[in-house]
């Protein structure tokens, strides 16, 4: 099912009537990739769950498969129950179950403590109708307790009835390729998809990466630096770093890239051209 060209792109939910025009055109341009499917982002508590689901909708009228992120942190098993209810209704087969993050001040409340506790209920409630991704961290989860932890934290949402998983980003192809074989080494048998972040911005990459605990070497973080304000220069060498993990990563066979397109499409374009997955 997944080939070494299959491709998947996230979008976030947009805010405003002119982020949604901008998004719809951003999406026709990314098309052009073939994607597998697009997932959309689910915000904190369900904070941002009318965007997502219209999004979802234009991408399944857009002729396209589309994942909805889902995350259980505040959730019923009676609010869960519906919300599964709406997406089949909807037409769409496939989620990304997670756990979701904290909002401050918030304690481990809810009727589901982790994303296996989820694939597990969305298993018993409707057996195999919807193919489930999984989030891993091949840098470890910013939360987990040890590197094990993490992994056997990856594993048992696996064997709750995940289909396969995406990875948060990285720049260090070595720390996925460890991740997999440690994953495997645990009995977990379901494709791991790299999450690809392209660069594009320096500030905003070293506040994200800061903020979810990815790891960016650090000859990336000085030359960066280094370039101050020079967006061009950014942007033509984050091309360059990222097309050569995409190389590594692909040469390596993985099951599939996942480009986190932060609602963007030239940077992914870009980088798919130079790995000559763009039949232009």
């Amino acid at each position: 099912m997944h080939d070494n060209n299959s491709l998947s792109i996230e979008f976030f939910p947009p805010k405003t009537e002119e982020g949604a025009i901008k998004l719809r055109a951003v999406r026709q341009s990314l098309y052009q990739l073939k994607p597998q499917f697009c997932s959309v982002t689910y915000g904190a508590g369900g904070s941002t769950q009318a965007g997502t689901v219209s999004a979802l909708k234009e991408i399944l009228a857009e002729g396209m498969d589309a994942a909805s992120h889902y995350s259980c942190i505040g959730a019923t098993r009676a609010s869960v129950r519906q919300h599964l209810a709406e997406f089949k209704a909807m037409g769409l087969k496939r989620l990304v179950a997670l756990r979701g993050d904290l909002p401050s001040g918030y304690g481990a409340g809810g009727e589901f403590q982790y994303a296996s506790d989820l694939v597990a209920f969305i298993r018993a409630e409707t057996g195999s109708y919807f193919q489930i991704e999984v989030a891993a961290y091949p840098e470890v989860h910013p939360q987990a307790k040890s590197p094990e932890a993490d992994l056997q934290a990856f594993a048992t949402k696996v064997k709750a009835g995940a289909n396969s998983a995406i990875t948060q980003y990285f720049y260090n192809s070595d720390a996925y390729f460890r991740f997999v074989d440690d994953a495997y080494k645990l009995g977990v048998d379901i494709p791991i998809v790299p999450g690809i972040m392209p660069i594009t911005s320096s500030s905003q990459l070293l506040r994200f990466s800061d903020a979810c605990g990815a790891e960016i070497p650090r000859w990336v973080r000085l030359r960066l630096q280094a370039y101050g304000d020079d967006v061009e220069s950014i942007k033509a060498f984050g091309l360059e770093v990222v097309t050569d993990l995409c190389e590594q990563l692909r040469n390596a066979g993985v099951p599939g890239l996942h480009f986190y397109s932060m609602n963007q499409s030239a940077a992914t374009l870009a980088i798919c051209r130079n790995l000559g997955l763009l039949g232009d």
